[in-house]
């Protein structure tokens, strides 16, 4: 007999593997973005929706507190933190442009949105994603499936390869943890 746990935490190795096999480049590319706009002093904004606003919320501290080191501050902001804001955007001009309303009053080119996004269509990150490439600030999103109409938005997208929308939350936080590790040990 085998304890319930063993087939869930079977499939999340199984898909950590299959993104640790196919993901290579993806995962590269996003570590550049990030270690390039911090390193210039620019600011990272997260959002998201559930369980993705969440992890947005947890990798803004990560890099304005610590991960794993002490350090100076890396500027961060998690777009989904400010329930006055949210609710009066959301009441006065539409749940859709909660985040995007946020990117055109505090980002600048040279900063980077960070989307989370399992579905990937989700309009308020989608009206985010438009607001950022408009003012010059890149896009990188995290979702899963086949990105959704986020991935033609982002400037890059790291896809976990599952319709589970909980395996891509998991590996999201997983994979922005070693980023946010390797960002700390190299700046």
């Amino acid at each position: 007999m085998t304890s319930p746990f063993t087939a869930s935490l079977r499939d999340l190795a199984a898909t950590a593997e299959r993104v640790a096999t196919e993901l290579g480049p993806d995962l590269d590319r996003a570590l550049a973005m990030v270690q390039e706009t911090v390193a210039r002093g620019g600011t990272l904004f997260f959002c998201g929706n559930g369980g993705s606003a969440a992890d947005a919320q947890h990798m803004a501290t990560e890099y304005v507190v610590r991960y794993m080191r002490n350090r100076r501050a890396y500027p961060a902001i998690a777009l989904t933190t400010d329930t006055s804001l949210l609710t009066a955007a959301g009441n006065d001009i539409g749940f859709e442009n909660v985040f995007s309303r946020q990117v055109e009053a505090l980002a600048r080119a040279g900063d980077l949105l960070i989307i989370h996004s399992t579905s990937g269509n989700s309009p308020n990150v989608l009206r985010a994603a438009e607001a950022a490439r408009a003012q010059g600030v890149g896009v990188l999103a995290f979702s899963a499936r086949d990105g959704g109409a986020l991935r033609a938005l982002a400037d890059h997208s790291v896809i976990v390869p599952t319709t589970r929308t909980d395996r891509a939350q998991e590996l999201h936080l997983c994979i922005e943890h070693i980023i946010c590790d390797i960002v700390e040990q190299t700046l």
